[in-house]
């Protein structure tokens, strides 16, 4: 049978990738690679989701704190933005993501949670107010 999926991970999936490029599909443990192939789908679902909150803290900062606006601000919405477009290149799928209520909710509650904690502040709106195509705009921001 080989090692079990619980035991040792990492030499499951070397034995398991070594079955399929053997075309030994019944020998195949397909329940558990079924869930690994479901978890690289919520592990790049959740990288989406760091980005957009970490693009949304730093929205959130320019918008609420003016007076301490500055290039360095600029440039790490500008990385942000383009980290987000790039992955969206790169799997299209995830554009889904963009317009899923659940996926906003809990990305948006994650950018207040780091804009409280970058910011000191704590009245940020309870939902984004902005639309997702502004906030990956490159000519967007908010408040000017």
């Amino acid at each position: 049978m080989g090692t079990p999926y619980e035991q040792d991970i990492v030499a499951w999936a070397m034995e398991q990738a070594a079955l399929l490029r053997a075309g030994k599909l019944s020998a195949i443990d397909i329940e558990h690679i079924a869930d690994e192939i479901e978890g690289v789908a919520r592990s790049e679902r959740r990288e989406l989701s760091r980005r957009a909150s970490t693009l949304l803290a730093h929205l959130l900062r320019w918008q609420h704190q003016p007076g301490r606006r500055c290039s360095s601000w600029a440039s790490l919405i500008k990385v942000q933005r383009k980290a987000l477009a790039r992955a969206l290149r790169a799997t299209p799928s995830l554009s889904a993501s963009l317009s899923d209520p659940d996926w906003l909710e809990g990305t948006w509650d994650d950018a207040v949670g780091k804009a409280i904690e970058e910011t000191g502040l704590d009245a940020f709106p309870e939902s984004c107010p902005w639309s997702m195509d502004q906030v990956l705009s490159v000519e967007f921001l908010p408040g000017d």
